[in-house]
This record gives C-alpha cells, structure tokens and sequence, in this order.
C-alpha cells in the first residue's frame, strides 16, 4: 500500500483517476437502466434485451474507431462529440415513447457514441509516472474499477424501481455529462497528443500480445458474465443474496488488483492469475448455498483485476505510442463481445440444466483462457525489470548532407 500512496501523491494521478472512474461510471448504470425503462414502456423483456443488444453492437463498432480518431482529431474533440451524441441519445429514450426500433436505433447510436474514456486514460498513464510506476498504476486502475460495478448497479436499480425508470435514464445522462466534462477538462489531456497512426484500421492486431490480451479479455470478461446470470438465476431478480453475491465478487477483484498490483509481471503471470479464476469457480459448482458461492467467488474474483492488469501492461509495452488507443479499443471490443457470449452461453444451460450450468460455462470460460495463456506463453511480454510505457514513435528526419 504504501507503493499506491506514493502513486497517489504523484501530480496529477489522483485527480486523473477520480475524473476517469466517475466519466465511467454510467457504464455500469447504462444497459440496467434501459432493460428497466424499455420493458417498463414495452412490457417485454424481449424488446428491452434488443434495445440492450444493438447499444452493445454500436459499442463494439465503435471501440477501435472512436479511439483511433483521438490520434488524428484530438482527445478533446472526440471526447467532447461522442458524450454530446451519446447523452441526447439516452435523454431522447427517457423522455420519448416511440416503437421498439426507434428504441433499437438510438440504443445503436448510444452504443456507437460511448465516449472513449477507457482508451483515453490508459494512453494518458504512460506520460504521467515513471516507468517503475505504470504497472502498479494499470493494477490499481484495473482494481479501482471494481467500485463502478459494486455502486452502479445498486444506485440506478433503487432510483428506477423507487424514483421511476425515465429518472434512472436522466441521471445516467447525469452523470455521464459531469463526469465527461471533469475528465475532458483535465490538463492531462491538453498535454498529451496521440500522434496520428500510419497503418491502416486493425493492423495493430498483427501485435501478438494484442491479439492474446483482446482473446483473454474475451475469455475472463464471459466467464464473468456467466457468472452474473448464475447468480441471478440462483437468488431471483429481486433477491438480496444476488446483489450481496455481485459486490462480494467485485469486492475480491478490488483485494486482490490492490494486493498484487506490486507483483512483477513475468510470461505466466497471466496464467496464474486466470488460474486462481478458474480455481475459484469451479469450487462455485459444489453447491448453490450463499455463504459458499459468497466464498468461492471472492477467491475467483481475486484474479480478475491483476488479469486485468497484465493486459493493459502487456498492450502497452507492445504497441506504439500512436496505436495504444487503437489497441485498447480493440480489448474492449473484445470484452464486450465475451460478455454477450457468457450471458447467452449460461443462459441456454440455465434453461437446460439449471444455474448450476452458468457456472460450469464460466468455468469453462475460465479454463480455456488458462489453456491459451500456457500453449501461447511465448507470446506474453516478460515485463520483469522494463519500461512498460508504449514503443516511441519515430519519423524520418531529413538531413543535409
């Protein structure tokens, strides 16, 4: 801890972190906040999940673009235009009644406007600590996030069942311009430029440890999808033991990114790490009692941000400086391309076989990533004693001779 103290008292990083958590923190509030208001106006859970869909369609377009337009427009500018279009996009939801695919249209450009905090900030680390600094930052930004998913989903379930679902939507809407606006405002962002990629739109998946963090996420982030739809079909939709479940898993994603954020991050440290999620899982499967899916998920949950952070570590010291938010967006279009397929995995087995099937799937999830971290382990960057800040990028320079 006292490493993070040190950390935190370099300029600029609390401030950077607190700006980006809080611009973030609709993420967690978006997708519940519309299943909530779109089946309350449809009465049908099935219109709601198609408005949920095509917003994550529009995410998952979006990542990679919206990122690489930072390099060549600005951080600023494409900050500011996606959280203009995103936020009327949720206001016009909450405020008026239209057909499902009206619903579905403004959830796809929501999706396709998300603003790129994520990408932005993690291009931004790199310029503002030393080299021995960035990797404990990207574990404690890895595990600080774990707040956005233990506070989000309980604030805008209890303003939307109590208050009413459109003042669940207009404070997401909220939230998201105040947090946009602190973060887009944040001086780091007029110091760092991201210099304009010379290679075309994907190239930078050529980079093997790209490729293998964007699968991993896929892997850990389905696994972890899974693991929320055993849950709920565990306890029920209005269960209490299945919001307690959730901030308990969270909650050991946040001990164990603070408490192996020091660790130097050597070839298999993505498998021991995606072994301990594994481990933790699987043990869920013995029995559906609460004290003992409460336990086994916080051992699971232990590994999930330090896996986090050795993808972000990984990406970084992979990459140009110009390709990092390129790069990034292309592992979050991975994440969320793993969280529909843990949900729509574990939900065909929960139908089948019951919740015990949802955990199995994300065991299964979890397995397979320990199997591509150990057979692709060559191709995970030794970061033990090296700069993990992003390949410089260099141009020719003309000479007199």
């Amino acid at each position: 801890m006292a490493g993070y103290r040190e950390l935190l008292r370099t300029p600029g990083v609390g401030r950077i972190i607190a700006a980006q958590l809080t611009a973030r923190f609709p993420n967690g509030m978006a997708s519940l906040a519309l299943l909530l208001h779109v089946e309350q106006v449809t009465d049908s859970y099935g219109a709601a999940g198609l408005v949920l869909a095509a917003a994550s369609v529009g995410q998952g377009i979006a990542g990679p673009v919206t990122s690489r337009w930072m390099g060549a427009w600005g951080m600023r500018k494409v900050l500011t235009l996606t959280l203009i279009v995103c936020a009327c996009s949720i206001a016009t939801i909450a405020l008026v009644e239209m057909t499902v695919p009206a619903y579905m249209a403004l959830g796809l450009v929501s999706g396709l406007a998300t603003p790129p905090v994520q990408s932005a900030v993690r291009t931004i680390y790199p310029k503002m600590v030393n080299s021995r600094q960035l990797t404990p930052l990207f574990s404690l930004d890895a595990s600080l996030q774990e707040i956005i998913w233990i506070l989000a989903p309980v604030v805008i379930t209890f303003v939307s069942t109590q208050v009413g679902t459109v003042e669940g939507l207009l404070l997401v809407v909220a939230i998201l311009v105040g947090g946009g606006a602190w973060f887009i405002s944040s001086p780091e962002l007029g110091r760092v430029r991201i210099p304009r990629s010379r290679r075309r739109l994907g190239l930078v998946l050529a980079k093997p440890p790209v490729v293998l963090a964007t699968v991993s996420g896929f892997l850990l982030i389905g696994a972890c999808a899974a693991v929320e739809a055993g849950v709920v079909a565990t306890f029920g939709h209005s269960g209490l033991e299945a919001g307690l479940v959730l901030a308990v898993f969270a909650i050991g994603s946040l001990a164990g990114g603070l408490g192996f954020g020091h660790l130097p991050i050597g070839r298999w440290a993505m498998a021991r790490r995606l072994a301990i999620v594994a481990a933790g899982l699987a043990l869920a499967m013995a029995s559906l009692n609460v004290w003992w899916l409460g336990g086994t998920l916080l051992i699971a949950g232990a590994g999930i941000a330090p896996a986090f952070a050795v993808m972000f570590a990984m990406t970084s010291i992979s990459v140009k400086f110009s390709e990092t938010a390129e790069a990034y967006g292309w592992i979050g279009t991975g994440q969320l391309i793993g969280a529909a397929a843990g949900s729509a995995v574990a939900g065909f087995l929960i139908d089948g076989v019951g919740p015990q099937g949802a955990y199995l799937a994300a065991t299964a999830f979890a397995v397979v990533g320990v199997v591509v971290a150990v057979v692709f382990v060559r191709g995970f960057p030794d970061l033990r004693g090296r700069d993990a800040s992003p390949i410089p990028d260099t141009e020719p320079v003309s000479t007199i001779l």
